[in-house]
């Protein structure tokens, strides 16, 4: 007994302890009356300038400016603590413009908590930040989503980068948005964005080494999103066991795409109806415009992209793949990007119900064919009902809209219930069952200017037509238990 005993008092002598430094002691107060930011960042400047630990945000409701986190500092909310962003415009400073550039670079950013080439910064606990974003206004007048309005948290070009744990409510546009960063890890988060325009949920822009995992996440605008707005591109990243609901596009590749998508696994997730009881913002549909969607449009190449293993449940549109050429540029000198490639994607075992009208579709360019996807086990669920009038009555009626915006909502509800294709080269279609709520009056399937199309076990059930096929200038089909 006294050798245990013994040992247990070594092992604590001996344990290294995390430096830690609280807030309170340099100021800061339990009161939104006052600001707190002089105080938070000297406890973090201290942290760092120490060799690292932990800034402890103790239980209470804290009103501060911008945070600047530094290498090697955890920023620790515990239980009951809210950090609250000021809405005073003097106290959200612009930071100086950085190193890496991007499209949605206004010319410095604003941030309540932000980071420009920090090493080893972690943002954990059980704590709550709170952007107040329905009263955050913009700070120029450049219009868009560049006019200003804080992010809660923006880290750009950082290393080792942890968020655990935490709640982020309300930003005054982007929730959060890592910018050119690796080795990120985002894990058992809880976020709510429903108050301002562009409301994003959580944006993975240019960054590499990734995982997002064990998230709930509501928003106005797109709730996971990968971007690539500068010349890095999205690599090496897994989105995992979330629960996603969006009144724009639930999991989204794009819109910005400059860099490009390599290497991307999403899997194990639901996207649900919104519990927002505020109208969307933009005016858009309360159960959202698409479950996944997969875009290419300002260049770069999307390659080896996993979609598997996902429950959508109400949305117009539960997939969306568009490979596009509206050809935006990342900054003013760059040269416009050339046409984009995407190729071997993978989507397999989504089951998606009671959606809307819009329906799934893959499409491509005349210049740039989608390559090399495959669709598995899908079950899709729409509600039908339509009536003539009420949809794009034939295929070549159906824009192919290279320079615009890529959303379903362009086309709304197309020709067919099932899966439009068109622009695409090799597509396999295996194990698929088509649902109408109501009796839909438009065949299952669209497929045009495709070199290479292989169905097999194709099912329809309840009120759907049989699965009827219009094909235009398909070069090679092949189609089995049909």
């Amino acid at each position: 007994m006294k050798i245990i005993v013994y040992i247990f008092l070594f092992l604590v002598i001996t344990s290294p302890v995390t430096a830690q430094y609280n807030i309170i002691d340099y100021g800061a107060k339990n009161d939104t009356s006052q600001l707190s930011t002089e105080a938070i960042n000297k406890a973090i400047a201290a942290c760092n300038s120490h060799g690292g630990g932990r800034v402890v945000v103790p239980a209470g409701n804290y009103k501060s400016g911008t945070i600047i986190m530094k290498s090697n500092v955890e920023l620790h909310l515990e239980s009951g603590s809210v950090i609250y962003a000021s809405t005073d415009t003097n106290d959200i400073t612009r930071r100086a413009q950085p190193a890496y550039r991007s499209q949605k670079d206004p010319g410095g950013w604003y941030a309540l908590l932000y980071a420009e080439g920090e090493t080893n910064i972690r943002i954990t606990g059980y704590g709550t930040i709170d952007g107040q974003g329905a009263t955050q206004i913009p700070r120029s007048h450049s219009g868009g989503d560049l006019d200003g309005r804080p992010r809660n948290l923006l880290f750009i070009s950082c290393n080792n980068v942890l968020v655990d744990g935490i709640t982020m409510l309300n930003a005054g546009i982007w929730n959060q948005h890592y910018l050119n960063c690796e080795d990120v890890q985002i894990s058992n988060i809880r976020v709510y964005n429903h108050c301002n325009r562009n409301n994003d949920g959580l944006d993975i822009d240019g960054c590499r080494r990734v995982v997002v995992s064990n998230c709930i996440i509501d928003s106005d605008d797109d709730a996971i999103v990968l971007k690539s707005t500068g010349k890095a591109g999205c690599e090496n990243v897994a989105i995992i066991n979330c629960i996603v609901s969006s009144f724009t596009n639930a999991i989204k590749c794009g819109t910005e795409s400059t860099g490009g998508f390599k290497n991307i696994n999403i899997g194990n997730c639901i996207v649900k109806r919104s519990k927002s009881k505020v109208p969307p913002i933009f005016g858009r549909t309360n159960i959202g415009i698409s479950g996944i969607s997969l875009e290419i449009v300002d260049g770069g190449i999307m390659e080896g992209v996993q979609v598997h293993d996902i429950v959508i449940e109400e949305t117009e549109c539960p997939i969306y793949v568009r490979l596009g050429n509206r050809a935006r540029k990342h900054n003013p000198d760059a040269p416009a990007p050339p046409l984009g490639t995407m190729r071997n994607i993978s989507i397999t075992n989504i089951t998606a119900y009671n959606t809307g009208n819009y329906t799934a579709s893959i499409t491509g360019v005349s210049a740039a064919k989608i390559e090399n996807i495959s669709l598995s086990r899908l079950r899709l669920v729409n509600r039908g009902g339509l009536k003539p009038g009420e949809f794009i009555s034939k295929v070549d009626s159906v824009a192919e809209d290279e320079k615009g915006y890529p959303e379903p909502t362009v086309w709304k509800n197309l020709p067919v219930y099932g899966l439009f294709m068109r622009h695409v080269k090799n597509i396999s279609i295996t194990d698929i069952s088509l649902v109408n709520m109501q009796y839909d009056p438009r065949p299952a399937f669209a497929a045009i200017d495709i070199d290479h199309l292989s169905m097999q076990q194709v099912k329809v059930e309840g009120s759907s037509r049989p699965p009827g096929l219009i094909t235009k200038d398909v070069k090679k089909l092949e189609v089995r238990d049909y």
